[in-house]
């Protein structure tokens, strides 16, 4: 049985916006301390107090001007969250954002958690000031639209920091959605150089230009992060979890996993059901 709960949109409202608002006091309310995976962005403001939230295998402590992004499709898990108090911003992948701001929104490797610049704080909390507030307006077509700048604004003003500060390129994006829809199935460059019109060599050419790591690199990570949920969440065995992500047997995956994360999938299984609550 999956301990993961799985979080669909659902706007309080009709018509629905395609961006919400609300408040740690409101998570306390909502939230049931579960390990969740929802299909939109979760965007967090820490205005003070302090707390923790757990962010695919990583932790993180909360505290004054901390900001949080939980991307569409990420495992999270609130923890110590009774004297926090800021903003949340919850919008889908469809919101209808400006491009800067959708680059930001599609980077995978932007950070989850990081504390405002004493520069960005005050540009920061009047942006998210301004979209609350139109947030709570009446829906009607200038509001979605009033609301899709102001949330562009927002994201343009936190500037979550980036692998080494590196710019993408079309090359990469390309390439990573390509990983994203079949990296289940395909675990050679080579196939999706092909895929993409490129040669493997000038495939992770580009991508190491975007992000510092060769294209082999970023299927074998993604792949691991998959396995990680697999193992931790959904508690497959090593030997389906293999399966679910196309490896031929049991033993040609912990043999990738244990190459990629330094121990077996049976052990790091084994330790982190462990530790889980």
């Amino acid at each position: 049985m999956t301990e993961i709960r799985q979080l669909i949109y659902q706007p309080p409202r009709e018509p629905p916006a395609p961006v919400e608002t609300m408040s740690f006091a409101m998570l306390r309310r909502l939230d049931d301390g579960w390990t969740q995976r929802g299909d939109f962005h979760v965007l967090a403001v820490v205005r003070r107090g302090c707390g923790r939230v757990s962010i695919d295998f990583s932790d993180h402590r909360l505290t004054k001007r901390n900001v949080v992004w939980i991307r569409p499709g990420v495992v999270h898990r609130w923890q110590d969250i009774g004297d926090l108090v800021g903003d949340l911003v919850l919008f889908l992948p469809t919101a209808p954002i400006t491009p800067g701001s959708r680059d930001l929104a599609d980077d995978p490797h932007a950070s989850a958690c990081w504390a405002a610049t004493d520069t960005q704080w005050p540009l920061i909390t009047t942006a998210l000031g301004h979209l609350r507030v139109e947030a709570g307006a009446a829906q009607d077509t200038r509001t979605r639209e009033l609301l899709g700048l102001l949330l562009s604004a927002l994201l343009l003003r936190l500037s979550p920091p980036t692998s080494a500060g590196r710019a993408a390129n079309d090359i990469y994006h390309r390439f990573r959605n390509a990983v994203e829809e079949e990296f289940r199935v395909h675990h050679d460059v080579a196939y999706y150089g092909r895929r993409l019109g490129y040669s493997p060599r000038t495939l992770s050419r580009n991508v190491h230009a975007a992000i510092g790591r060769s294209a082999k690199d970023y299927l074998c990570e993604r792949l691991v992060l998959e396995a990680k949920r697999l193992l931790a969440h959904d508690r497959l065995t090593p030997a389906r979890c293999g399966q679910r992500l196309g490896f031929p047997d049991a033993s040609n995956f912990s043999a990738f996993f244990l190459r990629e994360a330094g121990v077996r999938p049976g052990a790091w299984q084994t330790a982190n059901l462990a530790v889980r609550p």
